[in-house]
């Protein structure tokens, strides 16, 4: 039996009605159901496999990329001209990063220390660490610089013991050697006699304290009582805050440990976190958006006003004594020794620190620091922090070494600490957090959609039904070309017959009164009524009415009288 359109009208809004109120149901609560899913892949609980393990072991690839300045000509520095310098390198290391010491307290917080390892990447450098690059000695110049305001004999006495263990104020040596270390009789000498006056106890180099150390005792918030707070340090080796500058606000501990965020970042968000390193804490401000292996990221970057000084930036006055913008002075953190810290190549930076040193050529793009952060979870995918460090150079009385060297803030290094995620860390963070989350807000619309499409289909089926249906009744070819009417002669009055076509798809009955007049006698014929069926299988009554009487006769079920 054949389904009228009609019915299949009515089935179809029913399914389009419940289509459009899944989906708008799903509108509410999706929201919902993903914030739920990121809130617990986020925060800080060893439940969670993925975000755990990547908090805790770090997963991905992590890279230290080292630049030397290579000094071009020494002994007219010594003379007092312009330093030149040649720069050397990538020199990369692997870097291997891992939590120990975790422990959970009621509070909400874990606390934990980070060790790092690094591991040279020939494939990945240009050059070996054998070879040869010539840089400030730290040893002569700095300690020179910090002995200015000393009296005169002291320094001669400090220019006599650079004599006597044949320290001069460059050094000359293989890139391992000055990365980790190299013997040195006058550190020997010093760490015996005079402990503590280095920041390392065996053997001197620019980051012999940095491989195989830690980073201190950070506490966290773990997020599981308020995901906002999820990564912010609420201590750093048991301190609120530090005392190696001139403000409250500069001594601040602010943000996370600086390798996540919490989640939900608009683009007014900014990303703060504390650097052991940089002895103080830094915040990063929202660039634009990007997308990055397929993911949407927010990319943050260093303000103009991260190493500007008091002057430019009053704010900033904490961290003074300060020279150009451009410099952050970390000697209070760096045993008082004249080192400063800044974009490389002066990126960003008080364009008179180009003039004083010949050889460098600042850009965003290679010198830029950035990192890019999938904004709904607060996970990095791309990072790239790089920093210069620089010495204070200056002729120094009373101490031969110096010379007559101009005074300069001497570039010696430049560092890029570089890691994305990649891999099957990256699928599965893609999977987790990413796909499925955005197939249930798309699957919102998708029902929506669906279900008013089915009801306008409905609508305009039950609309085309009755259509139909209309039209078979008034269709005027069936009164013209099917109907034949022919006069008959019957019992002494006019009747008058006609034929119509069995055409009609339609059922159903009407009634419909029709006069007409013979032109031979005076008789009325009138078609009181007539009753019409699909199937015409009954008998149709004829009911002719005249002066006298009332005829009643029967046609055949294809006539129809008229």
């Amino acid at each position: 039996m054949a389904v009228s359109k009609s019915t299949l009208a009515i089935v179809f809004l029913v399914l389009g009605g419940l289509a459009v109120l899944f989906g708008t149901v799903v509108v509410f609560v999706g929201p919902i159901i993903i914030d739920d899913q990121i809130v617990k892949n986020v925060e800080i609980n060893p439940k969670n496999e993925l975000s755990y393990t990547m908090w805790k072991d770090i997963p991905v690839p992590f890279f230290m990329s080292v630049y030397f300045f290579h000094i071009v000509n020494p002994d007219e520095i010594l003379k007092g001209e312009k330093p030149m310098v040649i720069q050397r390198g990538p020199y990369v290391y692997r870097e291997n990063r891992w939590k120990d010491n975790i422990t959970f307290h009621d509070n909400n917080t874990v606390s934990y220390k980070e060790f790092r390892q690094y591991f040279f990447e020939e494939s990945m450098s240009v050059g070996d660490e054998s070879d040869v690059v010539t840089i400030p000695n730290m040893l002569v110049l700095g300690a020179s610089v910090m002995m200015e305001n000393m009296p005169f004999p002291i320094r001669i006495l400090l220019s006599t013991t650079f004599k006597t263990f044949n320290e001069g104020p460059f050094l000359t040596k293989p890139v391992g050697e000055l990365m980790w270390g190299y013997d040195s009789k006058l550190v020997d000498f010093l760490n015996k006699y005079l402990p503590g006056m280095l920041p390392s106890s065996g053997k001197f180099g620019l980051f012999a304290e940095f491989n195989n150390s830690n980073t201190g005792q950070f506490t966290v918030f773990t997020g599981q009582d308020d995901i906002r707070k999820v990564h912010k340090v609420d201590s750093w080796n048991g301190l609120k805050s530090v005392d190696y500058w001139r403000s409250e606000q500069c001594n601040m501990i602010n943000g996370t440990a600086g390798q996540m965020w919490p989640p939900f970042m608009t683009t007014e968000s900014t990303l703060p976190f504390y650097s052991p390193d940089a002895c103080r804490s830094m915040e990063l401000v929202y660039q634009r958006p990007g997308v990055s292996q397929g993911i949407p990221i927010f990319r943050f970057v260093a303000p103009k006003t991260l190493f500007a000084n008091g002057t430019d930036y009053p704010p900033n006055e904490g961290f003074c004594p300060c020279r150009q913008s451009g410099l952050l002075n970390v000697s209070t953190c760096r045993h008082n020794s004249p080192v400063f810290i800044s974009h490389p190549h002066f990126f960003a930076a008080d364009p008179v620190l180009l003039d004083t040193v010949n050889g460098l050529s600042p850009n965003e793009d290679e010198h830029g620091l950035f990192i890019d952060i999938h904004p709904e979870t607060g996970v990095p995918l791309n990072v790239s922090v790089r920093l210069q460090l620089n010495l204070l150079m200056k002729r120094v009385p009373f101490i031969s070494e110096t010379g007559n060297i101009r005074e300069v803030v001497m570039p010696m290094i430049w560092f890029e600490e570089s890691g994305y995620i990649d891999g099957p860390v990256l699928n599965t963070f893609r999977t987790n957090l990413v796909v499925l989350p955005m197939v249930m807000e798309y699957m919102q619309y998708i029902f929506i959609g669906l279900g008013l499409a089915t009801i306008l289909g409905a609508v305009i089926l039950y609309l085309s039904d009755k259509e139909s249906v209309k039209d078979t009744k008034h269709d005027p070819t069936n009164e013209t070309q099917a109907e034949k009417c022919n006069m008959n002669d019957t019992g002494g009055f006019l009747a008058q017959t006609c034929l119509f076509s069995n055409s009609s798809s339609a059922g159903g009955m009407f009634l419909e009164s029709h006069e007409r007049t013979s032109l031979y006698s005076p008789f009325i014929v009138t078609v009181d009524h007539f009753i019409c069926f699909t199937d015409l299988s009954i008998i149709t009554h004829l009911s002719i009415i005249t002066h006298h009487q009332n005829f009643v006769g029967n046609v055949p079920s294809n006539l129809f009288a008229c």
